[in-house]
């Protein structure tokens, strides 16, 4: 079963690091198009403002794909650390990117890792 864990949350974490590309990219997609149109109508800058930070959104593009990397990587050694980076990086691509087509696979991939790296047995 640790085995499993393992090659889910490598493979959740590198399709995670996909969205993760784009997620880093439409924030400072976001950051230039904001401080231009703030340059142009700081009244229409504010109205068009998300509601969600960039920086968070580039922070969880970067750690939560390498989370679930890391959390898959070391199943083997530490299975509840492993499983607690595995159920983060599940979370964050969860918070910082929401259920849709192209997040619901990572986000399934490493909770179900983490779920498998908790229910592993320790002896092998």
């Amino acid at each position: 079963m640790d085995n499993a864990a393992m090659v889910l949350g490598v493979i959740g974490g590198v399709v995670g690091m996909v969205v993760g590309f784009f997620g880093y990219g439409f924030g400072e997609l976001w950051a230039w198009f904001s401080a231009m149109l703030s340059d142009v109508s700081p009244a229409a800058a504010a109205r068009v403002a998300p509601e969600d930070d960039p920086i968070v959104t580039k922070l969880i593009s970067l750690f939560a794909p390498i989370a679930g990397i890391a959390g898959g990587a070391m199943v083997h050694s530490q299975k509840i650390l492993g499983a607690a980076l595995l159920g983060g990086s599940a979370v964050g691509m969860f918070h910082g990117f929401g259920f849709g087509v192209f997040t619901m696979f990572p986000i399934a991939m490493c909770g179900l890792a983490a779920l498998f790296a908790l229910l592993a047995r320790g002896d092998r």
